[in-house]
């Protein structure tokens, strides 16, 4: 597989200004014309041991992963069995464990925002008392690298590193999964949908694969092109608040997740950083931004500046069982506009 993404090594930044300015202008070609890009030298090593705590999660017997479901969560927190997310419509052949930030329950009800239900509590395996703390760890690392690379994307951009801060400080939405794509077997022999065609919704994404592939992006209509995993590198893609605030200058690059071949079995997990639930994107000004096209014009999925509501959407195609188990309120008002 000849990888199509540029790789850019996170030491670059700090080993002088002539590095520097080559690697904010690699950064601004990276995000601009690709939206995807495989990143090293970030200092976040403990990759391999996030993908053994993955594996040994998922080795667990169904049933006791069964008592974390996601349907007992009205906060989308917990484990997803085989199908159980939808990508447009189909459902997605991996299983997962869904993980934000340990927060009190958001408030519901008349009043309240109609995505505030999201924040709340995990679901955490009483089996595995070490899950819990390895990844508050990691998520906390995560958040802090993914932040670093907001401020430099916007400093590749010519524009003030601080101008997202106010969207994701003090506490950014951030969103973990661990995930697992069985190899295809015999009652699918041809369903290669791992997750299906995609953008994602918040501002950056950070997946750590394990070495078997079948991460695709789409850069040109109809054509998908193989990610080939590096070891220890991040896959970093942009989410569609930053083509919002971009004007379309950066791009939500869509991709998807091909099934592994049978006997084969795929772990990852991405690290999406969003910015908090109550957040309004603005509109970036600078020269570039200011002549670009405008977001890609999608009747079945049209972006708004409101991190909240960008969420909400999806999570009503995601888990329409799960909204319409605890959330019934949140389809009727869909329905009634």
């Amino acid at each position: 597989m000849t990888n199509v993404l540029p790789v850019l090594d996170l030491r670059d930044a700090d080993r002088g200004p002539s590095a520097r300015a080559l690697f904010l202008a690699q950064l601004s070609a990276a995000v601009h014309d690709v939206g995807f890009f495989q990143l090293v030298g970030h200092g976040v090593d403990n990759g391999a041991e996030i993908l053994q705590l993955t594996r040994e999660f998922f080795d667990r017997p169904e049933a006791e992963l069964a008592e974390l479901s996601i349907l007992g969560s009205p906060h989308l927190r917990g484990y997803s069995e085989v199908g159980r997310e939808l990508t447009k419509g189909a459902p997605d052949q991996r299983r997962q464990l869904d993980i934000g930030p340990e927060r009190e329950p958001g408030p519901v009800g008349p009043g309240a925002a109609p995505w505030a239900w999201l924040a709340g509590p995990n679901q955490w395996p009483t089996a595995m008392p070490e899950l819990e703390p390895a990844i508050t760890d990691w998520m906390a690392a995560l958040t802090g690298l993914s932040y670093r690379l907001l401020r430099l994307i916007l400093a590749s951009l010519a524009a003030p590193e601080d101008f997202l801060d106010d969207v994701v400080a003090p506490d950014p939405q951030v969103h973990m999964k661990l995930l697992h794509y069985p190899g295809r077997g015999d009652e699918r022999p041809s369903d290669d949908q791992g997750i299906g065609v995609h953008k994602d919704y918040g501002l950056l994404t950070l997946l750590l694969q394990d070495d078997h592939g079948g991460l695709q992006v789409s850069l040109t209509e109809g054509e998908f092109l193989d990610v080939p995993p590096i070891p220890g590198a991040f896959v970093v893609n942009l989410g569609e608040l930053l083509e919002v605030s971009t004007r379309g200058y950066l791009r939500a690059t869509t991709h998807r997740v091909v099934s592994p071949p049978p006997g084969v079995d795929r772990y990852s997990t991405p690290f999406f950083y969003n910015p908090r639930l109550d957040a309004v994107m603005r509109p970036l000004h600078t020269d570039a931004v200011q002549n670009a096209a405008g977001v890609v014009a999608d009747p079945e999925n049209p972006l708004t500046a409101s991190y909240g509501a960008n969420v909400l959407r999806g999570m009503m195609r995601a888990f329409p069982e799960l909204i319409a188990l605890h959330h019934p309120e949140v389809l009727d008002r869909s329905a009634s506009r």
